[in-house]
């Protein structure tokens, strides 16, 4: 049975999950049972060791090789053929048009006597009809094997078998996942007895098994005491070790997910020549142990990467932070489906009065120098040049110079206003800092300050490029946002040592440049943040749908650094036209899943094809020479069989040799890849590869 492991006691789903043209159609299951089978057989459903990228629930190995089949025509035609030749043996030898040469075995083998009336008439016709019967069979094994019966029965009927629902055998306690082994082993008896009866009754879920296998991980690390961990199973059984939240699911469930192997389906691998072929047929999903070489996703507007890559992704994380095991980023324009807003713990609506949260500019950091360089990325870090004569590091200078003397004096970091007229160089708030940092004995800082004012005479100064890149977030529309004289409730991204589920809304409509700015900076911090978590056992892993204009060489760098602090992002693009052409090579190459959909240009396929490589391949090549016949009767039989088929007599020639070609071309990518579909590469954080697979995005 294919089952998500989300029903509850009366075999329902926990919520009901609404239909839409973008959610994946329910799935036909075998009607569960009261007694919470639905679970136990989800649970128990063998999942293998595959290559990466297999969707494990159910998976059936296939083999690394095609193997050699004869076609499924000349496969069916053959057995056939066989079963009627025969059949017109069996019926030449009834008739006796072939003699009686057959008989010959029984006429030397059988006693007279029970050819004879000896035995009775009964007798005798039992033997005569036995021989007949041996020979019946003899032909059929003979015509069997010459059809291959065998083959057509394996491809054909055991498939067909196999895909009925059957009824599993009881595994034994100690390979049971549902009585919890590992906590026997380890002797907390009452905990899995608990635990097991909470299954059986139906009253533990996908989630609640997730949560408690990570809450079970972090004691045998050492972190949490055994005997908490006890108490709480025995006090709440499932709704044990909760999310800070409380929350036990997500109000509506759009793909389909594995919590055992932390996968979500994606879609089906393509039975193509083109995908290798233990992949044709099965199903792609991706986890953390992939989405940690961050993912690339470029295609054209409608070609579902919203729908089919980043909403399934981000309900995945989702699924992950609720057991525990992740915290999640994920950003994107207002109403860009991203889920629903009960879905998350935190909501940042930027440029919504009804907004709760507010983004915090600085990143929660009390060290200047750290939000300066964050701040200068999200400011100035999409110009290649922006001051003749220098590089991003004097942006950051001179913001340091302001943010340090600023938060000296005041305790804290400067708003939006404050900042845009300490970067313009207005001289009362630059006089009102001196005045306060003056006798304080805080010679370094004033050093600061004197420094910045004397590069505001200078025609090359920077200043005027940030305060023009920070006047876009000082409009009436963002009043109530970036507060820092805490009378809002800023988020941070300091909180991803927590399962936190972030959603952050940008102001698409009219302010563009500022929504690029804006998520330039939440890349910017995330990166930041992640490098310095203290526990990085918990995956991070930040989702920007539409990162248009972000992708700097700080943010590529930033994206390379990921895979070490168990921590990856999703980056998805039009295309590559958005990413300026000297980082398009270390962007794909920074990403160790890369995925291009259908619609894709033929100059962004040629960046693809050349970090995709070259393979060996086996080439035929088949070439026909015309037959000169030498001998008069050679010439005569050409001459008929030209009369017959309208063509000379030829002879085929055909050589096989090696040569290396693209895995995928510019051309194939752009013109031979259906609509609904992806060509995807993965990688994974041990290092193995898959090669790039074509992959139906709507299966």
């Amino acid at each position: 049975m294919d089952s998500d492991g989300t029903q509850d006691a009366r075999g329902t789903h926990a919520t009901p999950v609404p239909r839409s043209r973008s959610a994946v159609p329910p799935r036909p299951t075998v009607p569960p049972m009261p007694d919470g089978s639905a679970f136990l057989t989800w649970l128990r459903t063998s999942r293998p060791e595959a290559a990466p990228g297999v969707w494990r629930f159910g998976h059936v190995p296939r083999p690394e090789e095609e193997p050699d089949e004869v076609p499924a025509r000349q496969l069916l035609s053959g057995a056939l053929i066989a079963f009627l030749v025969g059949w017109l043996i069996w019926s030449l030898l009834q008739n006796g048009y072939l003699g009686r040469w057959w008989w010959i075995p029984f006429d030397l083998i059988v006693p007279d006597s029970w050819r004879g009336g000896d035995v009775g008439r009964a007798g005798t016709a039992f033997v005569y009809r036995g021989y007949e019967v041996l020979v019946a069979l003899a032909i059929l094994a003979g015509v069997a094997k010459l059809g291959r019966w065998g083959d057509v029965w394996r491809r054909f009927v055991t498939p067909r078998v196999r895909q009925r629902p059957s009824v599993q055998a009881q595994p034994m306690p100690e390979q049971d996942p549902a009585e919890w082994p590992a906590l026997r082993a380890a002797g907390a008896l009452d905990a899995a007895d608990r635990l097991a009866a909470e299954a059986r009754s139906g009253r533990m879920r996908d989630i609640d098994h997730a949560r408690i296998t990570r809450a079970w991980q972090s004691v045998r690390s050492g972190r949490h005491p055994l005997a908490t961990f006890t108490g709480a199973v025995l006090k709440d059984g499932a709704a044990a070790c909760p999310h800070p939240s409380g929350a036990r699911d997500l109000p509506a469930r759009f793909s389909r997910h594995d919590l055992v192997t932390g996968q979500v389906r994606l879609g089906t691998t393509v039975d193509d020549a083109r995908n290798p072929y233990a992949y044709r047929g099965t199903g792609l999903a991706l986890g953390p142990e992939l989405l940690g070489t961050s993912l690339i996703a470029v295609g054209p507007a409608g070609a579902g990467k919203t729908g089919s890559v980043v909403r399934p992704l981000a309900e995945s994380l989702c699924l992950h932070a609720l057991a525990g095991r992740a915290a999640v980023v994920v950003v994107g324009a207002a109403g860009a489906g991203l889920g629903e807003a009960d879905a998350y713990d935190v909501v940042v609506r930027i440029g919504n009065p009804e907004s709760v949260y507010d983004l915090d500019l600085y990143g929660g950091t009390t060290d200047p120098d750290e939000a300066a360089a964050v701040l200068a990325e999200a400011l100035v870090g999409d110009l290649a040049d922006p001051h003749p004569g220098s590089d991003s590091r004097r942006s950051t200078t001179v913001l340091a110079q302001l943010l340090g003397p600023f938060r000296a004096v005041h305790g804290r970091f400067p708003s939006v206003p404050e900042l845009r007229q300490l970067l313009d160089g207005a001289p009362g708030p630059l006089a009102a800092l001196r005045a306060a940092l003056e006798g304080s004995g805080q010679e370094s800082l004033l050093r600061e300050l004197d420094a910045r004012e004397r590069q505001l005479a200078h025609p090359g100064d920077v200043g005027g490029i940030l305060a023009d890149r920070v006047a876009l977030l000082d409009r009436p529309a963002f009043a109530g946002f970036f507060d820092t004289s805490g009378q809002s409730r800023p988020f941070s991204l300091k909180a991803l040592d927590h399962p936190v589920r972030v959603r952050i809304d940008l102001p698409a409509r009219g302010h563009a440049d500022a929504s690029r700015m804006l998520a330039r900076l939440v890349l910017a911090q995330f990166t930041a943040s992640v490098a310095v978590r203290e526990d990085r056992s918990l995956f991070a892993c930040l989702i920007l749908d539409d990162a248009t204009g972000v992708v700097t060489p700080e943010a590529v760098r930033g994206i390379q650094r990921l895979r070490s602090g168990n921590a990856g992002a999703v980056l998805t693009l039009r295309g590559l036209d958005d990413v300026p052409r000297p980082l398009r090579g270390p962007l794909l190459g920074a990403a160790g899943c890369r995925m291009a959909l259908s619609g894709l240009t033929p100059w962004d396929g040629q960046d693809f094809a050349e970090a995709w490589g070259k393979e060996w391949t086996e080439a035929r090549d088949v070439t026909d020479r015309q037959i000169i016949a030498e001998t008069p009767a050679g010439k005569a039989v050409h001459a008929v069989r030209r009369v017959i088929t309208g063509k000379a007599p030829t002879a085929r020639a055909v050589t096989v040799r090696q040569v290396e070609r693209e895995r995928w071309s510019a051309s194939e990518l752009a013109h031979a890849v259906p609509p609904g579909h992806a060509v995807l590469s993965l990688t994974s954080v041990r290092g193995e590869h898959a090669p790039p697979l074509l992959v139906d995005l709507r299966e």
